[in-house]
């Protein structure tokens, strides 16, 4: 009896239906390269990187939209130096007819550079609908945050929620990735318990390899590099090689109850690549027929 043959192919389905892709400003070649083994109207999430500018991102966003995908721009809060900005950039979006769908997260500054202190100042300021935006991702942290608490993070995701729902705008949670399969449908069922119906997107790594795994982890304090080695299967005394996320999809297939976690699909974060990331997709997808 094989891996797959082990896990609830149903659940897996179900999870990979409609999974969303995350890209930079850099990555508009890789996503036409990997077109084709992307299915049409694929969320394509483009990351709002300080170092990268608006015609960086709009280009991401263009290749995105003509490529058939959806793109999902990123507005990172605190990055923002002015609410002419934050106009500017739904400006852009308007006029490449990529403004229905966008991700607003606090971003990495502690200190704003602007009028917005975090998502909720975006969501709150009326300027979303005057430029056409309708569906709106929000940040959720499974594993905590490393310079945020808990209670601070459950009173934001569910104020969030009721905002969101108050202004009349669709939502989703999408993660921060993680390795913990237990974890995260732990956490789910926490927000469900809060109230917070919106699908949520569960962040996966795409294969990389396991070096950058290890330090993309520290970097955003999801895990130890022994706790991924336990759950990834490899060793900690060989960090060569790739690693695929194949045993957290199986964990969380296994552990995966609509009727307790509701609507749950997956957000890649391609740092392995974009073309390697929706490659994998294609295959492990293919395998579990």
């Amino acid at each position: 009896m094989t891996t797959h043959q082990l896990i609830p192919s149903a659940a897996v389905h179900t999870l990979l239906a409609d999974f969303s892709l995350e890209m930079t400003g850099k990555d508009v070649d890789h996503l036409v390269a990997a077109r084709e083994s992307i299915p049409h109207g694929t969320r394509v999430h483009v990351t709002y990187l300080e170092h990268e500018d608006l015609e960086q991102r709009m280009a991401a966003v263009t290749a995105a939209r003509e490529c058939g995908f959806v793109p999902v721009a990123h507005v990172s809060a605190r990055r923002l130096t002015s609410h002419e900005q934050l106009e500017e950039l739904l400006s852009a979006l308007v006029a490449e007819g990529a403004a229905d769908s966008i991700f607003v997260v606090a971003g990495d500054p502690h200190t704003p550079h602007g009028p917005y202190a975090d998502a909720m100042a975006v969501i709150d300021s009326g300027l979303l609908e005057s430029y056409r935006v309708r569906h709106v991702s929000v940040a959720g942290y499974p594993e905590g945050h490393p310079d945020i608490s808990a209670p601070i993070l459950w009173t934001a995701l569910e104020d969030k929620f009721s905002t969101l729902s108050q202004r009349a705008l669709t939502g989703d949670v999408v993660t921060q990735f993680g390795f913990d399969a237990e974890l995260v449908l732990d956490w789910i069922e926490q927000v469900r318990s809060r109230g917070v119906t919106m699908p949520i997107r569960v962040g996966v790594p795409g294969p990389a390899g396991i070096k950058r795994l290890v330090r993309y982890a520290a970097r955003f304090g999801v895990g130890t590099s022994a706790g991924i080695a336990k759950k990834y299967g490899f060793s900690i005394t060989n960090l060569l090689g790739t690693a695929g996320p194949e045993r957290f999809i199986h964990a969380l297939a296994q552990g995966y109850s609509a009727e307790r976690h509701g609507e749950v699909k997956l957000h890649f974060y391609t740092f392995g690549g974009l073309g390697a990331t929706s490659k994998w997709i294609e295959d492990y997808k293919g395998s579990l027929r």
